[in-house]
């Protein structure tokens, strides 16, 4: 039986009272983080362009920064001689951030600092407490990465899809028993998952894809679901229940009553996600050449 869901009023209080907590212990609310002159921001620039550089238009997309805020902390950044821009690689028009060799003594202290106010916050604590906090912030990175992930429909031609599908691919060549090649599974071109025959839906987090999924809309009302995908460094996050359930939306949307799909027995984590989302097993609707089972499901309206 799944729990109900919290309270909403309940739930901004207590993630609003964390944000206060967390922002006033590690010193987000000082305007010299850690003593070194510069804020939080600043410093987080500095080390997110670490000794290997970094594309501008990565650390805007990486930390979600607007491009204007952005240009201003890298000038900030750069009168401290800490970084330089230059061009990246031939194109002009692209920019890269650079550090200095000041800049790499800045970042050392700063991990020295930090690695501190680690040590003072966990040093007060008990051996039970400070296990307890630790699993807490592990379990407070994942779900607010996992809160960052955005779901969007796409045109399965387009860069992002066809970079998913392939790294699909990768997955089940890597995990099927005879391997995978695409030329003998049965066709889901772009046409066939792009409206009004289909939709396909991306995953992205800070602009990277991780997870894609496609439906292909029969005419009996039945929608066929095709390519689910999750990266591997966003596995355990729910991203496959959450695809499941977008793509599960847009075919009720555009009018199938039924959801079926075929998998191979080596993917055992998706037959149980299939299995615990209310799929049944029904006899073999098609002859895919990979699969062992099939599911379907009928679509509440």
């Amino acid at each position: 039986m799944s729990s109900s869901p919290p309270d909403p009023v309940h739930a901004r209080a207590e993630l609003r009272a964390f944000n206060r907590t967390v922002t006033e212990r590690i010193g987000v609310l000082e305007d010299q983080y850690l003593d070194r002159g510069r804020s939080l921001a600043l410093d987080r620039l500095l080390w997110e362009i670490g000794t290997d550089g970094a594309e501008v238009r990565d650390l805007r997309t990486g930390l979600g920064l607007d491009s204007g805020y952005l240009s201003r902390m890298l000038r900030a950044l750069e009168h401290e001689g800490l970084i330089v821009t230059v061009a990246s690689g031939d194109d002009s028009r692209v920019r890269r951030a650079e550090i200095t060799d000041a800049g790499r003594a800045e970042v050392d202290i700063l991990d020295r600092l930090s690695d501190d106010l680690a040590d003072a916050i966990l040093e007060p604590l008990t051996p039970s407490q400070r296990e307890e906090l630790l699993s807490a912030a592990a379990t407070t990175r994942k779900l607010l990465t996992a809160s960052a992930i955005e779901i969007s429909p796409t045109d399965p031609d387009e860069p992002a899809a066809r970079e998913a599908i392939t790294q699909y691919y990768a997955v089940l060549a890597e995990r099927f028993e005879l391997g995978f090649d695409p030329a003998t599974t049965r066709p889901a071109p772009a046409d066939a998952l792009r409206p009004p025959a289909g939709r396909f839906l991306i995953a992205t987090l800070k602009g990277t894809v991780v997870g894609c999924v496609g439906v292909k809309l029969h005419p009996d009302r039945v929608g066929e679901i095709k390519r689910l995908w999750v990266a591997p460094e966003t596995r355990g996050m729910g991203l496959g229940r959450r695809l499941l359930t977008a793509i599960e939306d847009a075919a009720r949307d555009a009018g199938s009553t039924v959801v079926r799909l075929d998998t191979n027995r080596t993917l055992t984590e998706a037959i149980r996600l299939y299995r615990s989302a209310g799929y049944v097993e029904i006899p073999a609707f098609n002859d895919e050449p990979y699969a062992h089972h099939w599911f379907e499901k009928h679509l509440a309206s």
